[in-house]
């Protein structure tokens, strides 16, 4: 702990160290833990967020923060998106129709500086930006935090330069003004290496580099699989009135039960069109034409269809705050 960290808060954060989802066998296993971590998020910490991304893994941290808040009569924090602007126009969309259909407060988080100089300069993505021109703040974390030396940066999501100001400054600029001293996030154990030591509580506490905060992970015990079982036979069916209590796997958008549309389900439009994983729209695409949980989940890559040079960068960037 730091001094500048609230001392209300105690949790164990070497809770989930050298674990890994073998650990959690049966999804009753995963689910329970998941719950068990949702629950102390929501009650360590007095001005808690989640970290929405519209994907499946933010969207299931999401759904176990709305039943745990339910269960233990807790309030639901506010979800933080962070608007990077390369989204698909999909998943904007789908954000803001869930947002309303559970009635969410969302917080949209920009790198408002970037994204003015983008829009004055009518820049399209892979156009250079003028570090020069931003503001101090974005000029020292390229200068001082990433020891960039070079001029420009393309404006492009899925790189050193890009991902840390559109993103990580964007969110914690967020925590900041919002005072947020725990964020729930979608981190899974499996999903990147860089990921694969984390704890379901993890400090990030360094007033030099984020507002200081804790990572609440409440399913880094899932793998892809499970996300997915837990989608169709939990998530689904507890929020959609007309799909079947006992679950379902559809095997494509022609194949939901009792007239449904993909539309009407908390999955992003996306993971019908074969995506497995989602990030910027100029650099990620589909893996294959099945929808995502019919893919080979296990002799595949999830990450595949995401641009690779941000992936070699992955633990550098989790360094300086990135999810």
């Amino acid at each position: 702990m730091t001094e500048n960290f609230p001392d209300y808060v105690d949790v164990n954060y070497d809770d989930g160290e050298g674990e890994d989802p073998e650990d959690y066998p049966h999804i009753n296993d995963k689910i329970e833990k998941a719950i068990e971590v949702t629950r102390q998020g929501l009650e360590q910490y007095e001005n808690p967020a989640v970290m929405w991304t519209g994907g499946k893994d933010s969207t299931l941290v999401l759904y176990f923060v709305k039943e745990v808040a339910e269960r233990y009569d807790l309030e639901i924090p506010p979800a933080i998106f962070i608007d990077h602007y390369q989204h698909f126009d999909a998943i904007h969309d789908f954000v803001d129709d869930w947002a309303e259909k559970w009635d969410l407060e969302v917080i949209y988080a920009r790198n408002e500086d970037v994204g003015e100089y983008v829009e004055e300069n009518d820049l399209e993505p892979g156009d250079d930006i003028e570090i020069g021109d931003l503001n101090e703040q974005n000029q020292r974390h390229v200068r001082e935090l990433l020891e960039y030396e070079e001029d420009t940066f393309p404006f492009l999501l899925d790189t050193y330069v890009g991902n840390h100001l559109l993103k990580t400054v964007a969110l914690n600029n967020a925590l900041e003004a919002h005072d947020v001293d725990g964020i729930l996030s979608g981190v899974r154990w499996d999903e990147q290496e860089a990921r694969a030591d984390e704890t379901f509580f993890s400090p990030r506490h360094d007033p030099d580099i984020y507002p200081p905060h804790d990572r609440v992970q409440p399913i880094l015990q899932f793998d892809e699989a499970a996300v997915w079982e837990a989608f169709w036979n939990f998530v689904v069916p507890d929020t959609v009135d007309e799909f079947p209590d006992e679950g379902y796997v559809p095997e494509g958008k022609d194949d939901l039960p009792n007239d449904l549309e993909p539309a009407d389900t908390p999955v992003s439009p996306k993971y019908w069109e074969g995506f497995r994983s989602l990030g910027s729209e100029i650099s990620t695409e589909k893996t294959e034409d099945d929808p995502a949980w019919l893919q080979d989940l296990e002799g595949t890559t999830e990450r595949a269809g995401r641009a690779q040079d941000k992936e070699d960068l992955m633990e550098r960037l989790r360094d300086l705050g990135y999810m």
